[in-house]
C-alpha cells in the first residue's frame, strides 16, 4: 500500500502498532489477542473523543477513570491493562473531538490489528518453553496512586482545553504512559519518552522534507514497525521513538511546511505530560512523606 499510496500505507502502519504490544505468540489461538488490543485500543480512542466534546466531562472522566483503573489493576491482573494501555489511549482521543476522525482512528486500529492478526497465522505453532519462576512484579497501585494518575491526566487535559492546543490528547497520554506505582520505573519511562519522542519526530521530519520517492517511505515503514515490535520488552523505553516516526510521517506528508511546528508542538506537549506525571507521581509523594504525621 505504501508502494502506491504513502498515506495510506502508513496509515495502515499505524493501525498494526497493537501488534508490537503482543508480538508473535506461541499458539494462533492466542495470537487472536491483537484483535482485542487493537479493538480495546480503538474504543478507548473513540471514548475520548466523544469525552473531547464537552471537555469539562473529559477532564472529570479522566480524573475518575484513573482512579477506577488503579482499583482494578490493584485487584485483578487484567485491570493493569485496563491502566496502563486503555486509559492513556483514552487520553489520546482527546485529540479527536471530530467524532468521524474519532471513528476513523478506532477503526483504523481494528483494521490494522485484525491484518496483522491473519499475517501471523501462517508461521508455526510453538510449544512455549518452560521459564523459570518470575521475580516479583511492581507493587499494587494505591487508591493514592490512582487519585494522583487521574489528576495527572486531568490536569494536562485542562490544560490542553484552556490553552486550546491542537492536540489536546497529546500531554495527556504522556502523562498517563510514564506514571507508574514504582518511582524508579516512571524516572526511567519519563527520560526515555522525552528522549523518543524528540528522536521520532526528528526523523520522521526530515524524512518528510526530503521529499523521498514512495520505496523510501515503504522501506522506512517496514524497519519501524519491525524496530517498534523488536524492542516492545526493552527495559528502556525507545519504543515511542518508532511509533512518533510514523505518527509524523502520517501527519506531515501533505503538509511538510508544518514540521517545524509540529515538532515543537510535540516536543512541548510531551514535556508538559512528563511534566505533570513527575509532578503527581514523585513529588508529592516525596513530599507528603517529608511532613510530620504527628501523634
Amino acid at each position: 500500500m505504501a508502494l502506491s499510496n504513502p498515506p495510506h500505507g502508513v496509515a495502515l502502519a499505524v493501525g498494526a502498532l497493537p501488534a508490537t504490544l503482543v508480538g508473535l505468540l506461541p499458539t494462533r489461538r492466542r495470537r487472536l489477542l491483537v484483535v482485542f488490543f487493537g479493538a480495546l485500543i480503538g474504543l478507548s480512542m473513540f471514548v475520548g473523543g466523544v469525552l473531547a466534546n464537552v471537555p469539562v466531562v473529559a477532564v472529570a472522566a479522566i480524573g475518575l477513570f484513573g482512579v477506577g483503573a488503579a482499583l482494578l489493576a490493584a485487584r485483578f491482573p487484567q485491570g493493569r491493562i485496563i491502566m496502563t494501555l486503555a486509559l492513556p489511549m483514552v487520553g489520546v482521543g482527546l485529540s479527536y473531538s471530530d467524532l468521524t476522525k474519532a471513528a476513523g482512528a478506532a477503526g483504523l486500529m481494528i483494521v490494522g490489528s485484525t491484518g496483522a492478526c491473519l499475517i501471523s497465522m501462517p508461521w508455526p505453532e510453538q510449544v512455549a518453553a518452560a521459564r523459570p519462576a518470575a521475580p516479583a512484579g511492581p507493587p499494587a497501585p494505591t487508591l493514592s496512586y490512582g487519585i494522583r494518575l487521574g489528576a495527572a491526566g486531568g490536569t494536562a487535559a485542562a490544560i490542553g482545553f484552556i490553552l486550546n492546543l491542537d492536540h489536546v490528547g497529546w500531554a495527556c497520554a504522556a502523562a498517563l504512559l510514564v506514571m507508574r506505582p514504582t518511582a524508579d520505573m516512571q524516572r526511567l519511562r519519563s527520560i526515555g519518552r522525552i528522549l523518543a519522542v524528540c528522536i521520532g519526530a526528528l526523523a520522521g521530519a526530515a524524512l518528510v522534507r526530503a521529499n523521498p520517492p514512495a520505496a523510501v517511505y515503504s522501506a522506512a515503514t517496514l524497519i519501524a514497525m519491525a524496530a517498534a515490535g523488536g524492542t516492545r520488552q526493552s527495559r528502556w523505553y525507545v519504543t515511542p521513538a518508532f511509533t512518533t516516526f510514523l505518527v509524523f510521517l502520517l501527519l506531515l506528508y501533505s503538509d511538510p511546511q508544518t514540521a517545524t511546528t509540529r515538532f515543537n508542538q510535540r516536543l512541548l506537549e510531551t514535556l508538559l505530560g512528563v511534566g505533570l506525571a513527575y509532578l503527581f507521581g514523585l513529588a508529592l509523594p516525596a513530599l507528603a512523606r517529608k511532613l510530620p504525621t504527628g501523634n
